[in-house]
């Protein structure tokens, strides 16, 4: 595995552990400015929005700049961003604060994600997202957890150690991530640019479109704007078990990643994306009708494994199809669906709660996630095999010429 994938693992380690931190209480925060819950909806959206709407500037920027600067201004913005968060005083300070989050977050996301596209080789291109993810997942597993006992001595504990774990990733990737030790780019120029027209042409890259938007509306969106409040009002339990819960879901994650990274690589990139949505779409309904706390964490483990299936294909498929021509634009549009269902998903599902309950909510974002199965069953296979070269039993992939 390249060294460069390794720090990126490390880097989205420190930062999913605030980013944990702050999802149990940003929805109480939120509320505690006396707001509906789709008001509250709309405070988790808002950093969604901000992500979809400065995406295009974040391709456009990598085709100019190199991934690593990148990366390290978007970390910078949304730890200020998280400072401001935590000295608001009213909802509408709150809402700001946190939509301007999203300008950092769309900038480290396509850099990372450019940055695993372009040093890792084909032959372990499932693998190395699904080591990116779990590594990210790892740290969601006890963010949440540190997050709510945070919240017992201060409900804006967490977004200051959000900010103060954002500077730590900064100095990872400064000290670790050089700009001398980044692999040189192997094509380059105008001619092998991969345009978004010439993406769009491609069935596997429609796909993942649709499978990314209806993950964000339900996983990104939904679960993490709804579940918190669902915990506290129908279960009647404390604030601090919607952190478990959402613990419980990123351990689902974190336990099938690392085979479902290498099923994309041995089997293909469709049987798993296409059993993750369906078992996402099954513990996402489920969800929504839970009678007891320790039914809703089943449902929140079984939720973890489908998203956990879904993940390494789905970014290994967009890969594939990129190959290596660099396609900044072609990555931001692939961000872009998920932050339209992010943006999306809360709001309709904050409008339901309001007027018909959760139940309803959880099942119409279900069957959002099933119809994205849809372009996946039209969608061909992108997985080239590779011959294998053994060596005292290990696989040795050239990283570079």
């Amino acid at each position: 595995m390249p060294r460069e994938v390794w720090v990126l693992v490390a880097a989205g380690f420190i930062v999913a552990v605030g980013f944990g931190l702050v999802a149990p209480a940003l929805p109480t925060f939120a509320s505690s400015f006396g707001v509906s819950a789709t008001a509250v909806s709309v405070v988790i959206s808002a950093f969604a929005f901000t992500r979809l709407i400065f995406a295009p500037l974040g391709g456009r920027l990598l085709k100019v700049m190199s991934e690593r600067p990148v990366y390290l201004a978007g970390l910078a913005i949304v730890a200020l961003s998280s400072v401001g968060v935590a000295y608001s005083n009213t909802y509408t300070w709150l809402l700001i604060t946190r939509g301007l989050g999203g300008i950092g977050s769309t900038l480290f996301t396509i850099s990372s994600f450019a940055l695993l596209v372009r040093v890792t080789p084909a032959v372990l291109r499932g693998r190395a997202s699904a080591v990116y993810s779990s590594g990210f997942l790892i740290g969601t597993i006890t963010g949440p957890l540190f997050g709510g006992l945070l919240i017992s001595f201060s409900i804006r504990a967490p977004f200051l150690a959000y900010a103060a774990l954002l500077g730590v990733a900064i100095v990872v990737v400064q000290l670790l991530l050089g700009r001398g030790q980044l692999a040189p780019r192997q094509v380059s120029g105008k001619a092998n640019e991969m345009t978004l027209r010439q993406a769009l042409g491609n069935p596997t890259y429609r796909a993942a479109l649709t499978s990314n938007f209806a993950v964000g509306w339900a996983v990104f969106g939904v679960r993490v704007a709804m579940l918190p409040l669902f915990v506290v009002q129908i279960l009647a339990a404390e604030t601090s078990m919607s952190g478990v819960a959402l613990t419980v879901f990123a351990v689902g994650n974190a336990v099938v990643l690392p085979f479902a990274g290498k099923w994309a690589d041995q089997y293909g990139r469709r049987i798993g994306v296409l059993a993750g949505l369906v078992v996402s779409a099954a513990a996402t309904a489920w969800i929504g009708i839970s009678g007891s706390v320790w039914e809703l964490l089943v449902a929140c483990l079984v939720g973890g494994l489908g998203s956990g299936l879904i993940t390494p294909g789905q970014q290994a498929a967009v890969a594939d199809v990129v190959g290596d021509k660099g396609a900044g634009p072609v990555l931001a549009v692939f961000q872009m669906a998920g932050d339209i269902g992010s943006v999306l998903g809360p709001i309709l599902a904050g409008v339901l709660v309001d007027h018909s309950g959760f139940g309803l909510a959880f099942g119409v974002t279900a069957v959002v996630v099933v119809l994205s199965t849809v372009p996946w069953f039209l969608a061909p296979e992108t997985r080239t095999p590779q011959p294998r070269v053994r060596r005292s039993g290990r696989i040795r992939a050239r990283v570079r010429k």
